[in-house]
């Protein structure tokens, strides 16, 4: 992965084909690394070089779609929070998610790439089409973490929804989820998603009766049962690389939710492999991840 990702860096894009090429259909890796792929190539014209040499390949049409929905949101970002994306812009970003889909129908990249991109029009999608891109995906992948994780945050208060609908969504995914599976984190994903909201709104000032958003009943209930049907569920072995964010949302859930066992337990598999989100909206992510791991041994 280390070495396609530096093949973006310097122009080449053989590294990339050659790494999809491997990973086949392993849906949880491959969507990962496409992730992380179409944000390396976001700044680059690799994605347009590969599709001109070869394009009839469905792995470059399906990064293409990743790649362009990645720009969509870096224009957004650059833009400021409030002001909207040209439309056009954001439809020929569907549009080519549409086509991926079309150039490889069992990949449910594509559909993950449309439920990413919908939340960047501003009065959302129409519920009909939302159901059909979510359905697309789950019919190819039912248990998809990134395709969950993006409709969650389509259902927040932050894009096109509420708490209370995200925190159900959450709760209905995770109750769903087979033994083993990673998507009981849905609910902690949620509760630092209203965290965020509720703490960008208040600037600074302190909102009354959200000090226990981490600890109260509920929220150290339900960072006990994502532990026991994720963790108690999983089998035994290495961490895969898709794995880790999420294992990185559980670490942060126990600790602020004053669960030092399960802190541990999960500080344990990760094995120092930390990332920014969630530990950035608490603090220094570093700093934050270190601390942490340290007073709970």
């Amino acid at each position: 992965m280390t070495a396609a990702r530096q093949d973006i860096v310097i122009g080449r894009w053989q590294g990339v084909r050659d790494l999809l090429r491997a990973t086949g259909d392993d849906w949880p890796l491959r969507t990962h690394r496409l992730r992380l792929l179409s944000h390396a190539a976001a700044a680059s014209s690799v994605v347009e070089a590969w599709r001109a040499a070869e394009p009839d390949s469905p792995d470059a049409a399906v990064l293409r779609a990743a790649t362009e929905v990645v720009r969509v949101f870096n224009q957004a970002i650059e833009a400021g929070r409030g002001t909207e994306v040209d439309r056009t812009r954001i439809d020929v970003a569907v549009m080519a998610c549409l086509s991926a889909a079309d150039a490889r129908p069992a990949d449910p990249m594509p559909w993950v790439s449309l439920l990413t991109v919908a939340r960047l029009y501003g009065d959302g999608v129409g519920r009909a089409e939302l159901r059909e891109w979510w359905e697309e995906l789950r019919r190819r992948d039912p248990y998809n973490m990134e395709g969950h994780v993006q409709l969650l945050r389509y259902h927040s208060a932050r894009w096109h929804g509420t708490h209370g609908r995200m925190y159900d969504f959450a709760r209905d995914a995770a109750g769903a989820a087979p033994e083993g599976s990673p998507l009981p984190v849905l609910v902690q994903i949620a509760r630092v998603e209203e965290y965020r909201y509720v703490a960008a709104a208040a600037q600074g000032r302190p909102v009354r009766g959200f000090d226990q958003h981490w600890h109260h009943e509920l929220a150290v209930t339900e960072v006990l049962r994502t532990r026991e049907r994720w963790l108690g569920g999983r089998p035994p072995g290495p961490v895969a690389p898709q794995e880790v964010g999420e294992l990185n949302h559980l670490a942060h859930a126990a600790c602020y939710a004053g669960l030092p066992e399960v802190a541990r337990e999960t500080f344990a598999l990760l094995g120092g492999r930390a990332a920014r989100v969630p530990w950035s909206y608490t603090g220094d992510a570093h700093e934050q991840y270190v601390r942490w791991r340290g007073q709970v041994g």
